[in-house]
């Protein structure tokens, strides 16, 4: 199956969960990754403010500001498909733009270099086992994660893992994919 037949299935997937499967299987999965030696040793944190039907990321983002991390989430800039990132400390420093995403608003923001950030939760809608994605089909993730050289985890429903996706030379696998039954260990799993 290719990525666009993927990305379709598993959206489908995901948008038959009800509210409450929604926020008790994204609160599994937040739990499980708080407690990640590469989470509690990070002083700042890289995620994307989810919007559903990806895993719920507002657990993620109460979760660092109540162990003071420094929390920085992407801006994109579609025009050449970049994207960086830039430190909020509230949620008055973000906007709604094109797919219902949250972004920080550039003047009410600071930039952060890729190398500081020391954990980075990436977003996407199929997971293979070896920790390769599928995302939304912009490409920011994977130009980012080519100059990226820190930590990566994902967050995912049990339904994203697939038994394989097709991988393309510049796909970038995580380390990591943390769902509501279990973490994956991508590393162990790709050898």
């Amino acid at each position: 199956m290719d990525k666009v037949m993927q990305r379709k299935s598993v959206l489908a997937l995901l948008n038959e969960m009800t509210i409450e499967q929604y926020k008790i299987k994204s609160d599994a999965a937040v739990a499980r990754l708080v407690e990640d030696p590469a989470f509690l040793k990070a002083d700042t944190i890289g995620m994307t403010l989810a919007a559903f039907p990806e895993v719920d990321t507002s657990g993620l983002l109460d979760a660092c500001w109540k162990a003071g991390k420094k929390v920085a989430v992407p801006k994109c800039y579609p025009a050449t498909r970049a994207m960086d990132f830039r430190v909020i400390d509230n949620m008055d420093q973000l906007e709604v733009v094109y797919m219902k995403l949250q972004e920080p608003i550039v003047s009410k923001t600071a930039y952060i270099k890729p190398d500081a950030i020391d954990l980075l939760i990436v977003p996407g809608v199929v997971f293979s086992k070896q920790g390769f994605r599928v995302g939304f089909g912009g490409g920011y993730y994977d130009r980012f994660l080519a100059n990226y050289e820190g930590i990566t985890r994902s967050l995912a429903f049990d339904c994203q893992i697939a038994e394989s996706i097709p991988v393309e030379s510049h796909d970038l696998p995580v380390q990591g994919i943390y769902t509501e039954s279990g973490y994956i260990n991508t590393k162990v799993v790709g050898k």
